[in-house]
């Protein structure tokens, strides 16, 4: 990811594989955490406190669900007194923030622009300098697109594809 822009929030779990969950966030990006790890390293958790039953028992744990703007499971959790002084559940949930500073990206779901741009870019035979020429863009700008370190507009895309590279954008909803 480029950095962060906010508060990172989870918006769908892609898919769970054991203790193995990709989860996209509100940036675009998709990034996988190892719960197991997670839970007992970094939280360091041990046995009879609230969410290590989450590693000992992976039925529960496949009940993972997005709950507002992070992950948690509804099925454990807490009684509290609220200001009121009324009892209520609270479910156990995680702090977005450090899944996300704990997890890698998930490299299968992210979309990677800035390498097929510079492979079509050699392809073509031209330079960082001669693309942003053609494009209307700096060397610079091609440089952080390529290697990832700058978000992209849809149409700036295109200007590159179409106007720098001479080749036809397409996109793809599957």
């Amino acid at each position: 990811m480029k950095g962060l822009r906010s508060i990172p929030r989870i918006l769908k779990i892609n898919n769970v594989n054991g203790y193995s969950v990709s989860l996209l966030f509100n940036n675009g990006e998709s990034r996988i955490i190892d719960f197991n790890y997670f839970i007992k390293v970094i939280l360091n958790k041990k046995p009879g406190k609230l969410g290590y039953e989450l590693i000992e028992d992976k039925s529960l744990f496949k009940k993972i669900k997005v709950i507002g703007t992070t992950v948690g499971w509804k099925e454990i959790g807490r009684k509290v007194k609220n200001i009121d002084g009324v009892e209520e559940f609270l479910p156990y949930d995680l702090d977005p923030l450090m899944i996300y500073n704990n997890s890698v990206p998930d490299d299968e779901r992210n979309i990677i622009v800035g390498m097929k741009i510079r492979s079509a870019r050699i392809e073509a035979g031209l330079t960082q300098e001669q693309l942003a020429h053609k494009s209307g863009t700096s060397k610079h700008y091609i440089s952080r697109l390529e290697n990832n370190k700058s978000d992209i507009e849809l149409l700036t895309l295109k200007k590159i594809v179409e106007a720098g590279l001479g080749k036809k954008l397409s996109v793809e909803i599957s």
